[in-house]
């Protein structure tokens, strides 16, 4: 613009500021608009009418009256005020040809004119320095809030309380008068006399308080809590903070009764190890104002505190007699509490200023252990010629580099897997999208840094405030973990979203996980290099023993216990990070809408939505972020190094905490998190007593595997194409069924001529799909976790750590990747290890893929030979082209493991020599409906034996089709007398259609739960008149029962004592607890649910707890699980019988619940064994052992005898179940027991 055409537009819209007559004043308020709109509408010349368009001069005018309300407003010198003011001025200066300035106004009316300038002259540009002087004031604030809180940040531990508030008058002055004469009266002799007056037992109120303040208290809702906060804070080094929080609580009556002796205890150690007397000082205040007397633990932290200081002898004297008076022995300090090396060498330098001549003593050689359970005398027996343990294929120098490779993945917390999703093309478009998420994901750790830093600085002040707040959890990994964790979440979300609830429960899960990783590596690595050496194909040890008798003899410490997290805590932990996630993680709106300004939106909303007729709060990804996500396609998993196979050996199992992971504790006993009943069940349990369990978890664990290359090639390829879910390869989300179009779209609804049936069949209609379409995405997601975890592994060695559940069954540690799974995932897996097939293997290999087929199942043994070798073209024709010649193992009930063992088969014939041929193929022997196995043998019952081959026979009995056969006689009697049902049903009655139910009523299912699986199977069959579906599943299930009642007459009475008992041990007020033959203490952790509440944030979360010890137990639960819970117990103890024994035999063995596997030229082995071990289990007076124990639980205590239901439960138990006259010793002969 040229100067002339600017200075002619300032002249112009000079003139139009001034009022006509006062030339010189501004415009009052509302003027400015009605001469402006004067003047655009008035007729003017052209040349005026350009003049008009050049407003620039108007609009730096305005910024610099805006200037000058921005300096008044703060407060700047008045002189760079009048500055900017005459920069105004000069600017008016053209409209008046410089011949007359303009007349000063006094200041008031001057401020009055200029505030009514301001408000009218609304410029765009006014208005964005309004704004920006806006924003700069709250970056100010934010700043200077930031320098606020970093100063008392500094400062903070200043503020917290460490002086104990005392609900004792006495004490509180006795405390307040040693203080004041400190120099005369030291910390330490304030020690010894606050000893000397403790007192020696719990008061009879303090003992009736809730908090059970024994070791083996149940620590249960606030009690759990504050012991995992002491806990955190001792961890993370926030010591003053815990004592803080122990102040706080001690000093109000209600929540003093909620600490126990174990907390007081803890912050004391925490102060010990700082060498902190006066504040450990303060803690025995405060536990003798509590009524609790101080334990060997509470001396042993006095005592160390004292050894840092060294402190004089007299002191320490009276600390060690006050002690003795207590009754508690000087040894059970270097005995009885578990210390480090450093805690240990301090007690010892106190205690040998009292005692100069005093020796701790030596670690005590505990006495030989031996395991009371008959059935595994043999196990432990010693010298036994007969024993050969198996090795590793391995040799010791492998086995290290494996441990190596082991060590950097746990080490490391995570482990990134390339996925098998198909790699596209690299296109613009796909680079394009890779590189926004970087610059997102970079933008990304900068917000989750500062709001992760914020959520600490508001916990923190939560903390200083007394109240148990998430402060210490947060800090128990850093920022870098945290972050790395957050945005892992992000990438895995799927993108219907994930229900807020288990996203929490999932992200505090894995914080405690981690914060649990072990720091003794160098140790470690010492102590399992020694352990190889019982493993390792080329060393030897000195007296073959078990892996466990091995690692114990090499002086491993125990490793610590770790006190397991209430469930409120993981969810309201994981919920705050989940909601730190939302916060940060933004992305710019023109990802989601191109045109539509650079504004941030966030990536994560929060949604409800119904599942199951509950509404329930979801966090779902953005559409435009999950296409991003699909467009830069990359293709990595990030899993949890416990969520993957390990890559060496196992730990051995030693205690129910220690074993499997190198340095991620791990459980014996899985649970639910919070529960710790279970764990306190084994911990009182004598070690010994579970020397089974641990052992056979180990052994289990032991077992090396590797991955089927020429069975993964064929499956990738299919889960590239379009999957097919015939053959359990799921499809992609593109084969999903689409939202209905047409007639049938979801958006007529919202028609008015459309008519209310028709708006609930398009519902019900849209409902089935998305159902659909969940299902396919989930069951996609499981495949691809285990086909990319598969394809990562092979080519490699590794190893399933096995742990239980609480009935005693065992699981591998990996959940994604194992052999429990499908179909497809077995066939995946065979050993590492291979056999030669020997004389009877091929044999063994032919009748197991018989098996497969699911053909033959009533047929001997040597008829499915033969039948393989029938079929043998069509099995070489399988394993050569199984895409694309006959695809006979597509039609066997298990087809995958069907196709491998056809491609063994045709290894092993073309062999030179077939019993040479090393064969790695895993061969299975299954129990014949295992459950009714049992309780047949639990009752002796002949009929029920032969029905479920207990009994030696020539062909295998089938008890599906024996309870169909006696149904259809029972249908054929009510169809003479003509009940109409009975009549439909002809023709319709067969194995099928009652398979499920007869394989579940032993395991506990209802005639309701048998009533819907017979009505799913009805409704497969296309010919049956679906109009009597409900009416036929009714009559169905009634004659399956019936006939299960007259075949097994002693199972129902077993079935109905146990469900009795279980119902009166309930109404006593107890759960159900029982000891497996094995000595494993089982209890059911089934009570009445207690609803837990999670306010504030993004929504409240409400969820139930079952495993509250705290509530009444619940009595339907309780009474329908034991039966079913007792035989997985017996089936758990019969598979770990067999496992160890296999073991001594040099067996590769692993199981499947009651499917057994082991090498084709071990089978034959592995049967007589799993027989002998059965009839050992059944030749206990199982019944008899289990009515003893619960009368001794349940019934001895003196001041519930008198109650009736106790009195009712004594009679029952009382009433064993008789049994028949049927011979164990049979099974041993029966060749179709497990086959």
């Amino acid at each position: 613009m040229s100067a002339v055409r600017w200075g002619r537009g300032a002249a112009g819209f000079g003139r139009a500021l001034w009022p006509a007559g006062t030339p010189g004043l501004l415009a009052e308020e509302g003027a400015l608009g009605g001469v402006w709109g004067r003047k655009r509408s008035s007729t003017a010349s052209p040349c005026e009418q350009d003049r008009r368009k050049d407003w620039g001069h108007a609009e730096l005018l305005e910024v610099l009256k805006a200037r000058v309300r921005q300096l008044q407003a703060e407060g700047m010198a008045e002189v760079t005020v009048k500055r900017v003011a005459k920069r105004v001025a000069v600017a008016r200066a053209p409209e008046a040809g410089g011949a007359q300035p303009p007349r000063q106004a006094p200041a008031g009316a001057k401020g009055a004119g200029a505030k009514g300038a301001a408000a009218t002259l609304s410029s765009r540009w006014a208005q964005k320095l309004d704004s920006d002087q806006q924003l700069m004031e709250k970056r100010k604030q934010r700043l200077e809030g930031k320098l606020q809180k970093r100063v008392e940040k500094g400062a903070w531990q200043k503020q917290l309380r460490l002086e104990p508030r005392l609900l004792s008058r006495k004490l509180a002055s006795q405390l307040q008068h040693w203080e004041q004469g400190a120099p005369r009266s030291p910390w330490e002799e304030q020690l010894a006399q606050l000893l000397q007056e403790a007192p020696h037992r719990l008061s009879s109120e303090a003992a009736a308080a809730p908090a059970d303040r024994g070791p083996e208290s149940r620590l249960e809702g606030q009690q759990q809590r504050l012991l995992s906060f002491f806990e955190c804070c001792l961890l993370t080094g926030h010591l003053p903070l815990a004592h803080h929080v122990l102040v706080t609580h001690h000093s109000k009556s209600q929540q003093q009764r909620l600490l126990t002796l174990s907390m007081y205890n803890m912050v004391m150690l925490g102060w010990a190890r700082q060498g902190s007397f006066k504040e450990l000082t303060y803690v025995f205040f405060m536990l003798k104002d509590a009524g609790l007397a101080p334990d060997l633990q509470s001396y042993a932290a006095a005592l160390q505190c004292m050894g840092r200081l060294d402190q004089d002898a007299g002191t320490i004297r009276r600390c060690l007699k006050q002690m003795a008076q207590d009754g508690l022995q000087l040894q059970g300090l270097f005995t009885a509490v578990p210390l480090s090396a450093e805690e240990r060498a301090e007690l010892l330098r106190a205690v040998r200023k009292a005692k100069p001549a005093f020796t701790p003593p030596r670690p005590p050689v505990p006495p030989p252990q031996v395991n009371t359970s008959p059935l595994l005398r043999e196990i432990y027996a010693k010298q036994d010629p007969a024993v050969s343990y198996p090795r590793l294929h391995l040799s010791l120098k492998e086995l290290q580099g494996l441990f190596q490779q082991q060590l950097r993945v746990e080490m490391a917390t995570t482990i990134t897997v390339e996925s098998v999703e198909k790699v596209p093309l690299l296109t613009k478009e796909v680079l394009h999208a890779r590189k926004t998420l970087a610059g997102l994901r970079t933008r990304w750790r900068t917000a989750l840094y500062r709001e992760l830093q914020e959520t600490k600085e508001s916990e923190a002040h939560a903390a200083r405030e007394g109240r148990l707040s998430l402060f210490p959890y947060l800090c128990l990994l850093s920022e870098k973990e945290v972050v790395r964790m957050l945005l892992q979440t992000l990438q895995a979300l799927p993108a219907q979203g994930e229900s807020l609830l288990f996203l929490a429960h999932e992200l505090g899960l894995r914080v405690f996980k981690r914060k649990q990783l072990r720091n003794e590596v160098q140790e470690l690595e010492q102590r399992y290099s020694k352990y190889l050496h019982l493993l390792a194909s080329d060393t030897q040890v000195a007296e073959p023993c078990l892996p466990r008798q091995h690692w114990e003899a090499l002086g491993v410490p125990e490793a610590p216990h770790e006190q397991p997290w209430p469930m409120s805590v993981v969810v309201q932990l994981g919920k705050q990070l989940a909601e730190v996630l939302v916060r940060a993680a933004q992305m710019p709106s023109s990802l989601a809408a191109p045109r539509s300004p650079g504004t941030l939106i966030p990536v994560l909303y929060h949604v409800y939505s119904f599942r199951s007729f509950r509404q329930i709060g979801i966090l779902k990804p953005h559409p435009a972020f999950t296409q991003l996500l699909e467009t830069a396609a990359e293709r990595t998993l990030t899993f949890e190094s416990t969520d993957v196979p390990m890559l060496c050996p196992p730990l051995p199992w030693t205690s129910p905490h220690s074993g499997a992971f190198l340095l991620s504790p791990t459980k014996m006993m899985r649970s639910v998190e919070g529960s710790q009943q279970h764990q306190l069940l084994l911990e009182r349990c004598p070690p010994a007593e579970l020397h089974g369990a641990l052992d056979a978890l180990t052994q289990l664990g032991n077992c090396a595997w590797r991955v089927n290359g020429r069975v993964l090639d064929l499956v990738l390829q299919l889960f590239a194409d379009k999957g097919c879910p015939r053959l359990g390869v799921p499809a992609p989300p593109s084969e999903a069924p689409r939202p209905p179009e047409g007639r049938r779209a979801p958006n007529r609804c919202l028609l008015p001529e459309v008519s209310p049936a028709e708006k609930a069949e398009m519902r019900r209609e849209l409902a089935r799909r998305l159902k659909v379409a969940r299902e396919m995405q989930s069951l996609r997601a499981d495949a691809l976790y285990r086909l990319s975890l598969a394809r990562h592994l092979r080519h490699r060695v590794f190893w399933l750590p096995h742990n239980m559940d609480f009935r005693g069954r065992t699981y591998p540690c990996s959940p994604h990747f194992n052999h429990l799974g499908s179909d497809l995932a077995r066939a995946l897996l065979e050993f590492a290890q291979g056999r030669p097939l020997g004389p009877h293997g091929l044999n063994w290999l032919k009748i197991h893929l018989v098996n497969l087929t699911g053909l033959k199942k009533r047929e001997s043994l040597q008829a499915r030979r033969d039948y393989a070798d029938e079929l043998m073209e069509d099995i070489l024709d399988s394993a050569d082209r199984p895409m694309t010649g006959r695809k006979w193992w597509m039609e066997a009930d298990e087809p995958w493991q069907a196709l491998a063992c056809c491609m063994e088969v045709a290894r092993a014939v073309r062999a030179p020599d077939p019993a040479a041929y090393v064969s790695h193929f895993p061969v299975h022997q299954d129990g014949s409906c295992n459950g009714l196995q049992h309780y047949a043998a639990l009752g002796r019952d002949s009929v029920g034996a032969a029905s479920v081959n207990l009994l030696p026979s020539d062909l295998p009995q089938d008890v599906y089709s024996e309870v169909a056969a006696q149904v259809e006689v029972f249908r054929r009697q009510d169809a003479k007398q003509g009940v109409q049902v009975a009549q439909v049903l002809e023709g319709f009655i067969s194995r099928k259609v009652v398979k499920q139910t007869v394989m579940t009523v032993v395991y506990g299912v209802t005639r309701y739960g048998g009533r819907l699986q017979i009505e799913k199977r009805l409704r497969e069959i296309h010919d049956f008149p679906q109009d009597f579906v409900w009416e036929a599943s009714h009559y169905l299930v009634r004659q399956v029962f019936n006939s299960l009642q007259e075949m097994f007459s002693g199972t129902r009475s077993i079935q109905r004592w146990l469900t009795e008992s279980a119902r009166l041990i309930s109404h006593t007020g107890s759960a159900v607890e029982w000891v497996t033959p094995l000595g494993i203490p089982i209890i059911q952790p089934y009570h009445r649910d207690s609803k837990v509440m999670i306010k504030g944030g993004l929504q409240s979360l409400t969820f139930s707890s079952s495993v509250d010890t705290s509530q009444k137990p619940n009595t339907l639960k309780q009474k329908n699980g034991f039966p079913p819970n007792f035989i997985h117990s017996l089936d758990s103890s019969h598979m770990m019988l067999t496992a160890l024994h296999c073991y001594r035999k040099g067996l590769t063995f692993v199981s499947v619940h009651d499917c057994f596997w082991t090498h084709a030229a071990d089978v034959a082995v592995m049967n007589q064994v799993c027989r002998e071990q059965f009839v050992r289990l059944h030749s206990q007076p199982i019944l008899h052992n289990l009515s003893r124990f619960l009368i001794e639980r349940f019934c001895s205590d003196p001041r519930t005898s008198k109650s009736i239901w106790v009195s009712r439960l004594m009679d029952t138990l009382l009433s064993v179940p008789k049994t028949g006259t049927f011979n164990l010793e049979q099974v041993k002969h029966s060749t179709y027991f497990f086959s």
